[in-house]
């Protein structure tokens, strides 16, 4: 019996370490621009994510939700009108002995930080006076408008502080997450290749000063590399779309579980908070398309990344389609192997390939809006028509590009 049980938890322990995520959050004090970053690259079982806009007490907000939860009762990354954003990764090693069966709110825990937190010395406080247990384990990650920027490694009744703006704890500006936590308990926890793998990334972004929101985007997102092996996808770059590549992606950042990929752009001290910008890659981060979306008092969005209560996301649905050609096997393990030539080949017909220059002409006309908005207050019309050249731009991308 005893045997039984165990092979019963190291199951559930497999299939919690699956549905992990890779994040960082990168301080102002050392990105290109001044302007904090947060980072999420979302694993999950729930594939079919979207982005809509929630209203509280005290503030609004637009977040990355499930397409299925209708309410919405949990998000996972988010900002609010008051420049505050918040995510997680979950954790496997900080609970210890604790034995409480009360756990996997951390959806609902963020959903009501977002709507009544404006600071990072809020949310701390928020933790504290939070009912115990909190029904969390995870890696909580935030920012505010003030150019705060920390980590809270959070269980049902404890939490460590990981302050991004502390030269000792942060020397190159930036702490990353996967899904283990530094307070936890030594080996346990998963995500360790990935967690190397991206802290040699940033690290080299760091050294050729390179910390933006445009290496996150082009780099990060779509990373296919593995520290371990040495493998990725430049292994592709000189065959035929014709031929077959795999490569075994689960233990890189982007593996058969990611579900979105989202950086949430703060602002500059004393600069207005409804400048606070999320870059959304809604679905499968390879094959989705960048959408930028900004909080307005109307809760206005890209029509390509919300949907109506229960339903699905148009470019969340275009990128799954476009994750089947890169990932064509199914059945058994198939799925954790991706066919690297489908990504990227010699003839640059790659799903990644031929999204790239999409990507780089959105965030081109996203940067030259965002510089002729921000002296003065957001104009809910002009951000509309803008909005509506994203719809359209990503729509006919997809049809041009793939026929879908």
């Amino acid at each position: 019996m005893k045997h039984i049980l165990t092979f019963i938890i190291l199951i559930l322990y497999a299939v919690n370490a699956g549905f992990a995520c890779t994040t960082v959050i990168i301080s102002g004090k050392f990105t290109n621009d001044g302007r904090p970053l947060l980072w999420k690259q979302r694993d999950s079982d729930a594939f079919n994510n979207k982005i809509v806009h929630l209203k509280g007490e005290k503030y609004h907000a637009i977040a990355l939700i499930d397409s299925d939860d209708s309410e919405p009762e949990n998000i996972w990354i988010g900002f609010n009108n008051a420049g505050f954003a918040i995510m997680n990764s979950a954790s496997y090693n900080l609970k210890g002995d604790d034995t409480t069966s009360f756990s996997e709110q951390e959806g609902s825990f963020m959903k009501k930080a977002l709507l009544s937190c404006a600071t990072v010395d809020e949310f701390e406080a928020f933790i504290r006076t939070y009912p115990k247990p909190m029904g969390v384990e995870a890696n909580f990650g935030v920012i505010d408008a003030f150019g705060g920027a920390a980590y809270f490694e959070t269980d049902n009744f404890n939490y460590t502080k990981l302050d991004v703006n502390d030269k000792l704890l942060a020397p190159h500006g930036y702490i990353i997450h996967t899904n283990y936590s530094f307070a936890g308990e030594p080996s346990k926890g998963a995500g360790y290749i990935r967690y190397e793998t991206a802290e040699q990334l940033f690290y080299q972004a760091s050294a050729q000063q390179n910390l933006s929101v445009d290496y996150i985007i082009n780099t990060m997102m779509t990373s296919l590399e593995n520290s371990l092996t040495g493998e990725s996808v430049s292994e592709a770059l000189t065959q035929s779309s014709q031929q077959s590549h795999f490569m075994y992606n689960q233990d890189c950042i982007n593996r058969y579980s990611s579900v979105s990929s989202v950086v949430i752009q703060g602002v500059i001290p004393k600069e207005n908070p409804e400048y606070t910008i999320m870059w959304s890659r809604v679905g499968f981060p390879l094959s989705s398309i960048v959408v930028p979306v900004l909080l307005d008092k109307n809760g206005t969005l890209p029509k390509v990344v919300t949907a109506a209560a229960g339903e699905n996301a148009p470019v969340c649905d275009k990128a799954l389609l476009l994750k089947k050609v890169m990932v064509p096997i199914r059945r058994g393990s198939g799925k954790y192997y991706i066919n690297l030539t489908k990504v990227a080949n010699a003839e640059k017909t790659g799903v990644r390939q031929l999204i790239e220059p999409v990507d780089k002409e959105i965030i081109k006309q996203t940067k030259a809006k965002m510089e002729s908005w921000r002296p003065k207050n957001l104009d809910t019309k002009e951000l509309g028509l803008f909005y509506d050249w994203l719809d359209q731009k990503v729509i006919g991308s997809y049809q041009s590009l793939f026929g879908i």
